[in-house]
């Protein structure tokens, strides 16, 4: 039997490592096999489907082996003869090896090594890898990989099941039962095995330290991992790995702390297939879920790298900058560990010399990219001085001119472009802080902020960004629509956003004349126009990125939004995005950003900035362009919608600033329309004139103290962004009752005048001047265009001449009040 065992692992794993058969171009049939070869094959294969016993099924496939070498197999044959051995045979090695059956014939470990060499082998085919019966086989797997072939965790849950008489079930529900048995099949049960591991190093006279094994002990053989057992083990768990829902299978079956304590352990193969397996798991959509569920595991791993990471030298150094990047946390997870801080710190000090060497290409790239996930985490409050902040902007920006000023039709390798996405994140960042001066101030001072920057490195940090700007604009201007779906393409657009939304000042032509690429661009993936599949896998892998979410196609036009509200307000951007139709683009974006807020119905709705930013590019071209809004259909749209939705929102206090931009738009909207005395003019407007004046009435408070006018409590909070927009809404108003006459019927019976009269009758002044004049440009319109009203005015103000009704000078003239 030994011999046997020995020769079939053998032969198994010539079988697996030739799993990628070489066939000679005039073999055929089976193969490569002579017509002898295929008809001993067919023989051993009636042996093993109709083997009585396991010695039966181990010598036909060492005949196989033998006779049929695997290099001549092709991988046809190699399904038949996995399909005849099953797995019923190494699961059933696996369950005897870990329980400890005394009648099984061979040790424990030699159990074991066999069973996961046939295991390797079979999980060569996708269809054997994916088994649920293979799948049972994990657990155990990630125990011999965690704790060795044979623990003393295994050795008791064992011993317990062979007291509870569990030993005669069948084949299947043995594999089952030592899987929910074992301690490597819970991740808690992990956590704590490697936590006894830990504190069960024990020193020896020498003062060395062994992995829970006292040094005064020899190391038997089943207490050992050797490097042919590790190999198989992972080559079964990569091969899960590579299934569509692979991940998740590893995942449900404590993979990652065994991972972990494997690494922790320093087991066999641990640093080279058990850290690139973690990568696997710790990368593309399951991240976040990983670390939300396994934070403390993880974070130890990680401190553990990054002093590997600070002991390493020259090229290992720089392999481990890719190394460093995979297993670095979301954004958000475990900011606030001082554990984490001191080892992003100390990564830092690192990266600091290395990124002042002569570097190649490649090597830089490395760097860069872990630079820039670094800054994603903390941002640039560990990142060093201020000389050493401008180095690493400045070559960041010369790989983009690099990478970006090539001749038109020359393609970017994958891995430039991974290089160019962390340098845009860099980029980003120094744009972020450069313009947001403030943000350091609310924490302690810091040396190390880029924001102690001198004058002069301001002004070459900002000459540098200016001409890597300029290369992507140029590197954007040879884009043709059938490279819209290219993630690297939506990364760049993004970063020329990110620069656009604080600097459109410099490199104006060039910016202007790009603007049919980037309202093409977001219009085209607002509309669904180009293949989302490739920005939706990047979304969710992307390790540069602030976000981890489901890609909608609203993302490009949500970068590009700050750019258009400064362009609109300029006459020359303005008239190209007209000649672009960019107020319908915005209007869509407005309806589809709307119908999904609608569907959040019951959830407490968050602000979105993005409206409001398209509210307020929108706001540009009516006051600007009030020919194009009367004539333009797409205004028509907008004021349907506005319609529908204030009277919502004026009864959500969270989205008080999105009201507040729809009344105003509204409004300005309302004074370019020329309507008869008379009813109102439909039920719509109605409705959205009765919604704007309850919503602009319940700004101000008299308040319990006489004399004071204060801003309500509900606006309060929100007043530094809206004030403006209601004293615009005010003004619009007064534009919208000259407009439309009908509207002062709505005034007087909504109650608006009524509370606005006795709010300056009782109080002696306003918030402000501005607010003052705001109103008293509303009220003069009223007045002048419904004489019941005006009549009401005026005996207010006769009434009493000492509030800040009386200090209306216009308004008096307008009611004819002395």
């Amino acid at each position: 039997k030994l011999f046997l065992f020995l020769s079939q692992t053998e032969c198994l794993k010539n079988q697996q490592n030739n799993n990628k058969p070489h066939i000679p171009p005039d073999a055929g049939g089976e193969g490569g096999l002579t017509d002898t070869q295929r008809e001993v094959l067919e023989r051993c294969l009636h042996a093993l489907r109709n083997a009585k016993n396991d010695s039966q099924t181990l010598a036909a496939l060492l005949l196989i082996t033998r006779l049929c070498p695997a290099s001549q197999l092709d991988k046809p044959t190699l399904r038949r003869i996995f399909e005849a051995v099953g797995l019923n045979l190494p699961a059933r090695l696996l369950v005897t090896a870990v329980r400890g059956n005394e009648n099984s014939g061979l040790p424990p470990h030699e159990l074991l090594s066999l069973g996961t060499a046939l295991l390797a082998a079979l999980s060569t085919d996708p269809d054997m890898a994916s088994h649920p019966q293979l799948l049972t086989t994990i657990p155990l797997l990630l125990g011999i990989l965690a704790n060795g072939p044979v623990s003393n965790q295994q050795k008791q849950a064992a011993q317990e099941q062979t007291q509870a008489g569990e030993m005669d079930q069948s084949p299947d529900s043995k594999v089952k039962s030592a899987e929910s048995s074992s301690p490597e099949s819970n991740p808690a049960n992990v956590a704590k095995s490697a936590e006894k591991s830990k504190t069960s190093k024990q020193k020896g006279d020498d003062g060395s330290t062994s992995n829970g094994i006292s040094p005064s002990k020899e190391t038997s053989p089943s207490d050992s991992l050797d490097e042919a057992m590790a190999a198989d083990c992972y080559q079964v768990l990569t091969a899960v790995c590579a299934l569509p829902r692979g991940p998740d299978q590893l995942l449900s079956r404590g993979a990652v702390p065994a991972l972990c304590q494997a690494v922790e352990q320093n087991q066999t193969c641990s640093h080279e297939k058990g850290l690139a397996l973690l990568g696997c798991l710790l990368s593309g959509k399951t991240k976040d879920k990983v670390w939300s569920k396994h934070p403390a595991e993880l974070l130890t791993l990680l401190v553990r790298l990054s002093k590997d990471f600070c002991l390493s030298k020259d090229q290992a150094r720089l392999d481990m900058c890719s190394q460093l990047v995979q297993f670095l946390p979301p954004i958000g997870v475990a900011v606030e560990s001082e554990e984490l801080k001191g080892a992003v710190s100390r990564v830092w000090g690192v990266l600091r010399p290395m990124m002042q060497a002569k570097l190649t290409p490649k090597q830089i790239g490395t760097i860069l990219v872990l630079s820039a996930c670094l800054l994603d985490l903390y941002g640039w409050e560990m990142v060093g001085p201020p000389k050493f902040c401008c180095l690493m902007v400045n070559r960041a920006c010369v790989e983009v001119r690099m990478g970006l000023e090539e001749p038109p039709g020359n393609e970017l390798s994958p891995e430039l472009q991974h290089t160019l996405t962390g340098c845009y994140r860099i980029m980003e960042a120094a744009i972020e802080q450069a313009c947001s001066p403030g943000l350091s101030q609310t924490a302690a001072p810091s040396h190390s902020s880029i924001s102690s920057l001198s004058l002069q490195q301001s002004r070459q940090v900002l000459g540098v960004l200016e001409e890597a700007f300029s290369a992507v604009v140029y590197h954007l201007q040879q884009v043709d629509q059938s490279r819209y779906g290219d993630p690297f393409i939506f990364a760049t657009f993004r970063s020329l956003c990110s620069w656009l939304a604080e600097e459109t000042s410099c490199l104006k032509e060039e910016v202007t004349g790009l603007l049919p690429f980037l309202i093409g661009y977001s219009r085209s993936h607002l509309q669904g126009e180009s293949s989302e599949q490739g920005l939706s896998d990047w979304m969710a892998e992307i390790s540069v990125s602030e976000e981890r979410k489901a890609w909608t196609g609203k993302e490009p036009l949500r970068y590009l939004l700050p750019a258009l509200c400064h362009l609109s307000a300029e006459e020359g951007p303005r008239k190209v995005l007209l000649t672009l139709d960019t107020p319908a683009l915005l209007v869509n974006f407005l309806s589809q950003s709307w119908i999904s807020l609608k569907g959040k119905s019951g959830v407490v709705s968050a602000r979105d900035p993005s409206m409001e930013t398209a509210c307020s590019a929108l706001l540009n071209f009516t006051v600007t362009e009030p020919e194009r809004v009367r004539k333009d259909q797409c205004f028509r749209t907008l004021e349907a919608l506005l319609s529908e939705a204030l009277p919502v929102l004026v009864h959500k206090p969270r989205l008080l600033v999105l009201a507040a931009n729809y009344c105003t738009l509204g409004l300005m909207i309302g004074r370019l329309k020329s309507t008869p005395s008379g009813p109102y003019q439909g039920y719509g407007n109605w409705r959205f004139f009765s919604s704007a004046l309850r919503f602009l009435r319940s700004a101000l408070d008299s308040g319990s103290s006489p004399g004071l006018v204060t801003v309500s409590i509900s606006w309060e909070e929100s007043w530094d962004d809206v004030a403006e927009l209601w004293r615009l809404g005010l003004q619009a108003l007064g534009g919208s009752v000259r407009a439309q006459p009908w509207i002062t019927t709505l005034v007087r019976e909504e109650g608006w005048l009524k509370h606005t009269l006795t709010m300056l009758d009782q109080c002696s002044a306003l918030p402000d001047q501005h607010t003052q004049e705001a109103l008293e440009e509303a009220l003069c319109a009223i007045a002048e265009q419904c004489p019941a009203c005006k009549q009401e005015i005026g005996d207010m103000m006769m009434r009493n001449d000492k509030g800040a009704l009386s200090c209306m000078r216009n308004l008096k003239k307008s009611v004819r009040v002395k």
